[in-house]
């Protein structure tokens, strides 16, 4: 497909051995490369990378909404669509309830995010997480606990159904 623009034409094509689109723009020389849309697991390498990063460079015992506003703009930052203080709807009954719940984080419309600065998690932390997963009829979450001396010890995946 070739379109005319002030600067040069723009052409478009597939290269398959690296799953990218390419748009070459003739004239100044520019490649804009695009991603095609990633998988759950390939968003959840993101996101663990960018937690394991933060904690690094700022350790345990912040308030969970400094870690959240960091990851927040971390994960934009490395060019993902992040929603924040996410409120979702739910239905119950044949009614739509407007905020059943807010989810901390939600990356690329796939992932739940639910982010923790506390002593420990339970086991009602991992079940409000998956009931978030189900309603929202998402696959994949992660709970992060960033009081954890080593952040590998606060991460729980949890996924609903199978990816």
């Amino acid at each position: 497909m070739d379109d005319d623009f002030s600067q040069g034409t723009l052409r478009t094509r597939r290269k398959n051995e690296s799953n990218l689109n390419i748009c070459e723009l003739s004239g100044p020389r520019e490649k804009i490369k695009k991603e095609k849309s990633m998988t759950e697991n390939e968003i959840g390498t993101i996101i663990i990378d960018t937690s394991i990063n933060i904690h690094k460079e700022l350790g345990p015992g912040l308030f969970e909404s400094v870690y959240e506003t960091i990851l927040y703009h971390s994960l934009i930052k490395r060019g993902l669509n992040v929603e924040k203080q996410v409120a979702v709807p739910i239905q119950f009954d044949g009614i739509t309830f407007d905020e059943g719940f807010r989810a901390d984080l939600i990356v690329e419309n796939k992932v739940i995010i639910e982010l923790k600065s506390i002593e420990k998690i339970a086991n009602v932390h991992k079940k409000q997480l998956l009931t978030y997963l189900k309603l929202s009829k998402l696959k994949l979450g992660y709970l992060i606990n960033f009081n954890e001396e080593l952040l590998k010890n606060g991460i729980t995946r949890i996924i609903n159904g199978k990816l």
